[in-house]
């Protein structure tokens, strides 16, 4: 597709470099046939702006729906269940950020890790807890001083971080997002 000229590459990126195939690429996604596909990058995006606005209702909400429409209920407790559930809603997440799993931070490992691509865009730190709640999540990265990697690489910036917990008795979702 690159050489073809349908997809351009710059910078580990791969973009669609015209107006002209990206109306092509949005008259596809309208098409019946890419509607669950359209449906999963819109909500994604919603997700990563949701998170960034530092708005956790909207974030629980579509966790809480992706985790009910994307997983099998007998794999619905379980916190290998959060973190596919995390990646999905996080899916378009990877045009601006290059994100990490299990990463090795401070003094210990981050559940999920975003890295900015572009300098007008937030790190984030993302840690999953079940039935836990969420002030443990974010008192880990605190403790554990997850946020020590960003601050020397960005001196200047701010970091969110995220905690994200599942109830597994109550199936729901909750989530807390500050600024360090």
């Amino acid at each position: 597709m690159i050489v073809l000229g349908f997809l351009s590459y710059h910078e580990g990126l791969i973009k669609i470099p015209n107006k002209e195939i990206m109306l092509e690429f949005e008259k596809a996604l309208a098409d019946e046939s890419f509607n669950e596909v359209s449906s999963i990058i819109k909500r994604s995006e919603t997700m990563l702006q949701a998170t960034l606005n530092q708005d956790s209702q909207t974030v629980c909400d579509i966790l809480h729906e992706i985790h009910n429409l994307e997983l099998p209920i007998l794999k619905y407790n379980d916190e290998n269940s959060l973190s596919c559930v995390v990646t999905l809603a996080y899916l378009s997440a990877r045009d601006s950020y290059r994100i990490e799993r299990e990463e090795k931070n401070g003094k210990g490992y981050t559940d999920f890790t975003f890295y900015p691509r572009y300098s007008y865009d937030l790190p984030f730190i993302l840690e999953l807890k079940k039935d836990e709640d969420v002030e443990v999540a974010i008192n880990q990265i605190k403790e554990k001083e997850y946020a020590v990697k960003f601050k020397k690489e960005y001196q200047d910036r701010e970091v969110l971080i995220v905690g994200i917990c599942y109830n597994s008795k109550t199936k729901e979702h909750s989530c807390k997002i500050d600024r360090i």
